[in-house]
C-alpha cells in the first residue's frame, strides 16, 4: 500500500490543476445535487418489527384521521391565580383569540378549550385550543399566518392571560451551526500555526477539510430526497469530518514539511509523506469507517443512516488527505518550510534539531512514566475509574430536539404544569381481533384492569374502529414519556394483557409515540454489548495485524475502554445528575441520549486506534532496530509526542465547539466526544501507555510463532518503501541523518 500511495502523492502533486479541478467539480455537482434535491429533515424514530411500530401501523390503517394530511399546533392558555379560563373575562379573551385565529389565513379549523373536550384543566386555569393549518408540514406555513396568530396571542398576554403557541407546527429547531462551533475551528488553526510555524502551512489542513465536509454534507443532503435523515445525521458528519480532516492533513503536512525543511525536493517529499503517513491516516480513517459502518448490525433505521452518512464522510476526508492534499502541496512548492511572519520565520529558523544528545520534552514524559511505572498506573486508572463511577446510573432515553427556549417549550411546559406531565406522552392499548364484539369487551376489560395499576392518571373510554376488527383505550401516565415510572407502566400493561388474550382470544398490544420510544431505547441497549464486542473484536485483529503482537493489542483494547468508560460518567453527571449544567448550558436534567454510548464506541474507537499507531509503531520500530525495550520506548515516544499532542488539541477544539449547542442532542455528542479523545489521548496513550510498555518490557512485543507464520505484513507506514529508497541511494540523504527527537509523527518509519 505505501508503495501506490508514495506514487500517487508524487502524480497528485505533478498533476495538481488537473487533481484541484476535479475536486471542485465534484463540489460543484454535490452542491447541486443537494439545492436540487434535498427535502425537509425528519425526527422518526421508528423501528420496524418492534410491537409499538407494528400497533402504530395497524392504527393508521383501522384509525384514518381526516385531518392527518394536516400540520397541527395548539394554543396553550393560563388564566392568573384564582381565575379559570371557562369563566368571566379569561372566558371572553380566549374566545376572542380563538375567532381571530379561526379568520387567519391557512388555518382549517380551531377546536377551542372545553371541559367536554377533556382539554381544560382540573383547575380550570390551563387550555388548550387545538389548531388545523392548509399546510402540510410545519415550513410550509405561510408567514403571515404565524404573525397573525402571534398578534392574537399578544392581544391576550395584554388582558392577563399567559398564552404560548405550541405544537408540530410551532416546533422549531435551533440553529445547528453557531459562533462557538467556528471558535473551535479557530483554536484548531492557532494550534496548527504553532505546530507548523508557517500560517500558510497551517490553514493548508483545514482548507482541506472544509472541503471535504462539505462535499461529504451536500451529498448526505442530496440523499435525503430518497432516505429519510434528521438534523443530527449531518451535524455528526460535519463535527467527525472536521476532526479528522483537520487530523489527518496534519501528520502528512507535518512529515512533508519536515523533509523540506531538510533539504528534500518538494515532489519527492509529497511522495514519501503520502506513502508513509498517509498509510497510517488511510489506517486510522477505515478503522473509523468500519465502526461507524457496524451500526447497521443494530437494524435501527434512523442509527444506520447516521453511521453510514459519517463513515461516508471520513472516506471523502481520507481521499481528500491522500489526493486533493498532495496537488495543494504542489501549488505551494518550498513554500510550506517558510513564513513570511517575522515571528514565525524566526521560530521556524530555531526549531533545528538537537545534536547534543539531550532529552526532547516528550522523551523526558516518558521517561518520568518508566521510572514509576506502577505509580502511574495506579493513578491514571483509579483517575479514570473515579470518572467512570457515574456511568453506573446510566439510563438511555430520546431526548426531545426542539428548542429548549421556544415558544413550543414553553407551551409544553404549560400542558405539563396543568395537564400533568402525561399528558402528551399518552400510552394507546389496540385490541385486535375478528368478532367487533369480542373485541369492545376485550377492549373494556382491559381498560378496567389498566385503570388499577400505579401510576395511570386517566384511561379513556373504548374507541372501535368502523371496520370492528380493532379497538383502542388511552392510558394517560401520571409521570413523564422519559421518566423510569413511565418504562414501568408500559412494561406492566404488557404484562397484564396476557390473561384477557387468552380468554378471549384477541391480539393486544402497546403503542403511540411514548411506546414507540420506549422499544427505540430498549433495542438499543439490548444491542450495545453486541456492538461493542464486535467493535473490540475488530481493534483486536487490526492492532495484532499493526503490531505482529499480542500484549499491545490488549493493553489498547482495555485502556479504550477505561477512556469510554469515563466519557459515560462525564455523561451521567452532567446530563443526568446535572453537575455543572448551568455553565454548560444544559436547559434540563434527564437520560442520555439512547444512541449516544454506540456512536461513542465508534467514533472513540478509531480515534483510539489512530493515536496508538502513531505512538507505538515508532516504538516498534525503534525496538526492531536492536534498542533496548525501555529506550525504544523513549525514543519512539519522542517522535511523535508532538504531533499526537496537537492532533488531539485540534479534536478536543472542535468537538468542545459544539458543548455550546443550542440543541441537546449535539452538546451531548460534543462533549462526550470531547472527554474521550481527552482521556484516551492524554491520560491513555500518552500517560498509561509508557508505563505500561516500561513493565512489559520485551513482552509487550511477543507473538506466537504460528501467528507469526499466518499474519500478513501489512507495513501501513511504509517501512519497506523506505528501506527500498534508502537502498537505491549511494550517499545518506539529511533525512535519514536526521537526529532522533525532534520528527513527526509522520517520520517515525524513516
Amino acid at each position: 500500500m505505501s508503495a501506490f500511495l508514495y506514487r500517487l502523492g508524487r502524480f497528485c502533486y505533478r498533476r495538481r490543476g488537473a487533481v484541484i479541478g476535479a475536486w471542485l467539480g465534484v463540489l460543484v455537482v454535490a452542491g447541486v445535487s443537494a439545492f436540487a434535491l434535498m427535502k425537509p429533515f425528519t425526527s422518526a424514530t421508528a423501528i420496524p418489527g418492534t410491537e409499538a411500530q407494528r400497533a402504530l401501523d395497524v392504527m393508521e390503517r383501522e384509525f384514518p384521521s381526516a385531518g392527518e394530511e394536516h400540520v397541527t399546533g395548539t394554543i396553550v392558555f393560563r388564566a392568573p391565580d384564582g381565575r379559570k379560563i371557562t369563566a368571566g373575562q379569561a372566558k371572553q379573551d380566549v374566545a376572542r383569540v380563538v375567532e381571530e385565529a379561526d379568520r387567519a389565513p391557512g388555518v382549517v379549523a380551531v377546536t377551542a378549550p372545553s371541559a367536554e373536550a377533556g382539554n381544560v384543566s382540573a383547575d380550570g386555569r390551563t387550555g388548550i385550543a387545538e389548531i388545523v393549518f392548509v399546510a402540510e408540514k410545519a415550513d410550509g406555513i405561510p408567514a403571515e399566518t404565524k404573525q397573525s396568530l402571534e398578534k392574537a396571542a399578544t392581544e391576550a398576554r395584554s388582558a392577563g392571560l399567559t398564552v404560548e403557541l405550541g405544537g408540530a407546527a410551532f416546533n422549531t429547531l435551533p440553529p445547528v451551526m453557531g459562533p462557538t462551533e467556528v471558535v473551535g475551528v479557530l483554536i484548531a488553526l492557532a494550534v496548527l500555526v504553532l505546530v507548523f510555524r508557517t500560517l500558510r502551512g497551517a490553514i493548508v489542513p483545514v482548507a482541506t477539510a472544509l472541503v471535504g465536509v462539505a462535499i461529504g454534507v451536500l451529498s448526505l443532503l442530496a440523499l435525503t430526497s430518497v432516505i429519510t435523515m434528521d438534523s443530527t445525521s449531518i451535524i455528526l458528519a460535519v463535527m467527525l469530518g472536521l476532526a479528522v480532516g483537520i487530523d489527518y492533513a496534519l501528520f502528512i503536512v507535518s512529515r512533508h514539511q519536515t523533509q523540506v525543511r531538510q533539504g528534500m525536493d518538494p515532489e519527492e517529499s509529497a511522495g514519501l509523506a503520502t506513502g508513509t503517513a498517509g498509510g497510517a491516516v488511510v489506517f486510522a480513517g477505515a478503522t473509523v469507517v468500519v465502526a461507524l459502518a457496524a451500526l447497521a448490525i443494530v437494524d435501527v433505521p434512523f442509527l444506520t443512516v447516521m453511521g453510514l452518512g459519517a463513515a461516508a464522510t471520513v472516506v471523502v476526508s481520507v481521499l481528500i488527505a491522500v489526493t486533493l492534499l498532495p496537488a495543494v502541496l504542489g501549488m505551494m512548492g518550498g513554500r510550506i518550510a517558510t513564513s513570511t511572519v517575522p515571528v514565525l520565520a524566526r521560530r521556524s529558523r530555531s526549531g533545528t534539531r538537537r545534536t547534543d544528545g539531550s532529552r526532547t520534552p516528550g522523551e523526558r514524559w516518558a521517561a518520568g512514566a518508566a521510572r514509576r511505572p506502577w505509580l502511574v498506573l495506579v493513578v491514571c486508572v483509579l483517575g479514570l475509574g473515579v470518572l467512570a463511577a457515574p456511568a453506573a446510573d446510566l439510563r438511555l432515553g430520546l431526548s426531545a430536539t426542539n428548542d429548549p427556549h421556544s415558544s413550543a417549550a414553553r407551551a409544553q411546559k404549560m400542558i405539563d404544569e396543568g395537564f400533568g406531565p402525561g399528558h402528551s406522552g399518552g400510552l394507546v392499548v389496540l385490541a385486535q381481533g375478528e368478532n367487533k364484539a369480542i373485541v369492545t369487551s376485550a377492549a373494556r376489560e382491559l381498560a378496567d384492569r389498566i385503570e388499577g395499576l400505579p401510576g395511570v392518571a386517566a384511561v379513556s373510554p373504548v374507541v372501535p374502529a368502523a371496520s370492528g376488527k380493532a379497538a383502542l383505550v388511552n392510558v394517560t401516565p401520571s409521570s413523564s414519556p422519559g421518566s423510569e415510572e413511565t418504562t414501568r407502566l408500559l412494561k406492566e400493561i404488557r404484562e397484564v394483557r396476557g390473561g384477557v388474550e387468552t380468554s378471549t382470544g384477541t391480539q393486544v398490544d402497546v403503542t403511540g409515540t411514548t411506546a414507540v420510544n420506549i422499544d427505540v431505547v430498549d433495542k438499543l441497549s439490548a444491542a450495545l454489548p453486541l456492538y461493542c464486542l464486535v467493535v473490540m473484536g475488530l481493534a483486536l485483529i487490526l492492532l495484532t495485524l499493526v503490531f505482529r503482537a499480542v500484549a499491545v493489542p490488549l493493553k489498547a483494547a482495555l485502556g479504550f475502554l477505561l477512556s469510554l468508560g469515563a466519557s459515560l460518567g462525564v455523561l451521567v453527571a452532567v446530563f443526568q445528575w446535572g453537575w455543572l449544567a448551568g455553565l454548560l448550558g444544559v436547559a434540563e436534567t434527564g437520560p442520555v441520549l439512547s444512541f449516544l454510548p454506540m456512536l461513542l464506541v465508534g467514533i472513540l474507537f478509531g480515534l483510539a486506534m489512530d493515536y496508538e499507531v502513531f505512538l507505538v509503531s515508532r516504538m516498534r520500530e525503534e525496538y526492531a532496530r536492536g534498542t533496548a525495550p525501555t529506550e525504544a520506548m523513549i525514543r519512539g515516544f519522542g517522535h511523535s509526542a508532538k504531533v499526537v499532542t496537537a492532533a488531539a488539541t485540534i479534536m478536543i477544539a472542535v468537538f468542545g465547539g459544539f458543548v455550546f449547542a443550542e440543541m441537546q442532542v449535539i452538546k451531548g455528542m460534543g462533549l462526550a466526544l470531547a472527554v474521550g479523545v481527552l482521556m484516551d489521548a492524554f491520560v491513555v496513550r500518552m500517560t498509561l501507555v509508557p508505563a505500561v510498555m516500561a513493565l512489559l518490557g520485551r513482552k509487550a512485543w511477543w507473538l506466537p510463532r504460528f501467528l507469526g507464520r499466518v499474519l500478513p505484513d501489512v507495513d501501513i507506514e511504509g517501512e519497506r518503501l523506505m528501506r527500498h529508497k534508502a537502498a537505491s541511494r549511494p550517499e545518506p540523504t539529511a533525512m535519514e541523518a536526521q537526529p532522533v527527537g525532534e520528527v513527526s509523527a509522520g517520520t517515525r518509519l524513516t
